[in-house]
């Protein structure tokens, strides 16, 4: 659930899709100022290639920022927020318990 809040995080922040837009305009760049080396068709294919290739990139550097996420800060986490959440309920329990018996001893001694 971390990993997947995390990972859909950074897709959401459109930083992959900033990267893939400007690798398509400077190789769309590159093309127009170097009209007279290639062919038109060769223009196409090339600014198609490289787009695909960014796009294969993107997803490969996304896979490595979520395999190199480290889980361990949030399960340590998770788990003294549920230690914590147990003491709290074991002591009110105690609190209650030593109320029970003080209201009975006062009760016994009157």
């Amino acid at each position: 659930m971390v990993v997947e809040r995390f990972s859909q995080d950074v897709i959401n922040s459109g930083i992959f899709r900033l990267y893939i837009a400007t690798g398509f305009f400077a190789t769309l760049i590159f093309f127009v100022v170097n009209a007279d080396f290639f062919t038109p068709l060769e223009m196409l294919f090339g600014i198609m290639g490289v787009t695909v290739i960014l796009k294969g990139l993107s997803n490969m550097m996304l896979s490595m920022i979520i395999s190199f996420f480290s889980l361990d800060n949030k399960k340590q986490e998770l788990d003294f927020k549920y230690n914590e959440e147990k003491i709290e309920a074991m002591l009110s329990e105690l609190n209650v318990q030593d109320i029970v018996a003080a209201e009975e001893k006062n009760k016994n001694a009157s």
